[in-house]
């Protein structure tokens, strides 16, 4: 049986950049990305004739996250240096934006990998409770639980004026 009769690279073509944006927001990092959407494509392809039916872009996202999460487990977490960005120099700054992506992309690579994985599966990829549960195996209230904190993380490390979910607390 050959899993690569064309469905595969059609599915590789029309979810990949997807999927790269699920493995970067996953490791912060672009050549880390990459190298994740490989390992995980290589892991499916060969069961591929059996997924391709049903939901594959779920199934590959699962096999992400989980490949994600394997990679995070063995990984040495050593000192990152950070450090904090300057103070906008002008009154209005045309690149607050750029700041604030990331800033949030940064805030988001220092969660634990279970809660950015939450994350990424609810806010970015807009997955309903249910459907982050079942890729992550585990249940709706841990979703919700591991969501909740993670918010909470993430409204402690972003600027004062910018909310999580998008408003502006200045009023």
């Amino acid at each position: 049986m050959d899993p690569g009769d064309g469905d595969f690279e059609a599915f590789v073509a029309a979810h990949g950049p997807r999927l790269l944006r699920v493995a970067w927001l996953l490791t912060g990092d672009a050549h880390l990305a990459e190298d994740l959407l490989q390992s995980t494509l290589a892991k499916v392809w060969p069961k591929w004739a059996r997924i391709a039916g049903d939901r594959p872009e779920a199934y590959v996202r699962k096999a992400l996250v989980h490949t994600h999460a394997s990679w995070w487990r063995r990984r040495w977490r050593g000192e990152l240096p950070y450090g904090e960005l300057p103070e906008s120099a002008g009154a209005v700054d045309a690149y607050a934006h750029v700041d604030l992506e990331q800033s949030l992309a940064a805030a988001v690579r220092a969660l634990p990998v279970r809660q950015r994985a939450v994350v990424v599966l609810r806010y970015f990829e807009d997955l309903s409770v249910e459907e982050t549960a079942a890729t992550l195996g585990c249940a709706t209230g841990t979703v919700k639980s591991q969501s909740a904190r993670a918010l909470r993380t993430l409204r402690a490390a972003l600027p004062v004026s910018v909310s999580v979910e998008g408003g502006d607390r200045r009023g």
